[in-house]
């Protein structure tokens, strides 16, 4: 089998947020991840395993997987491609690290948003300050029977956080959520300040889904979609 490396980086940075959660380092892990733990920045390393493509080592973190060798002297940024089927191992790696049941997510740290008879039901990760979030709500107008639950995961700066919690604190955050992000209305000029939000734990649902940006979906078929998709695209999948 024929693999197509990308983007080779031998010492560049990796911006990835911290997150406090990392596997337990085995005998592979103790040896290579601090010979290539410079490189991520501050990407903590879960665990360095060997693979069967042209003898790189998979090092996995919160927010991702980079390749390096048996001696940790460099480090791949990008995914592995088979260039035979075109199928995306890395994504297919990360797929299976960060499988997920829908019936088990905290729907009651989302905001819900019902069209029609709400009988199809996603779920989406997405931040206010998100350009391609935006987008996806000009999608979602096109569709009816649908329920939306969407977890604000503020991410994009402390500006984001600020939008936030105006948005979930006002009297009615699915209204706030819908006018701000269609670009009907303002963000509500007084929330409530008291409010409890569920950031954090929206935060820690992020890193164990293993998403790094937004807008990313969520399908009953325990399936995620990263980005914006179009409206045709959404019913499609949804018939499935």
């Amino acid at each position: 089998m024929r693999i197509s490396i990308s983007r080779l980086a031998v010492a560049a940075a990796l911006a990835i947020a911290s997150s406090g959660a990392c596997a337990a380092p085995d005998d592979l892990t103790s040896r290579l991840a601090p010979k290539i733990a410079s490189v991520l920045g501050k990407a903590p390393i879960e665990k360095v395993s060997p693979t069967t493509h042209a003898g790189l080592y998979e090092v996995l973190t919160p927010n991702g997987i980079v390749y390096t060798d048996k001696t940790g002297s460099f480090v791949v940024f990008g995914p592995l491609v088979d260039t035979a089927t075109k199928t995306n191992l890395t994504k297919k790696r990360l797929d299976e690290q960060s499988k997920f049941d829908f019936k088990e997510l905290p729907l009651r740290d989302a905001i819900k948003a019902v069209k029609g008879d709400g009988s199809r039901v996603i779920a989406t990760l997405e931040d206010p300050n998100c350009g391609y979030c935006k987008k996806l709500m000009q999608e979602l107008a096109k569709i009816d029977n649908i329920t939306i639950y969407t977890f604000l995961v503020p991410i994009l700066g402390p500006d984001s956080l600020v939008k936030s919690t105006a948005i979930w604190c006002a009297s009615d955050p699915s209204k706030a959520w819908n006018d701000f992000m269609s670009g009907a209305a303002a963000l509500p000029s007084q929330p409530n300040t008291q409010c409890a939000t569920p950031f954090a734990r929206n935060e820690s649902l992020q890193r164990k889904l293993r998403v790094t940006g937004t807008p990313t979906i969520l399908f009953r078929d325990n399936s995620k979609e990263p980005g914006y998709m179009t409206a045709q695209e959404l019913e499609a999948r949804l018939k499935k």
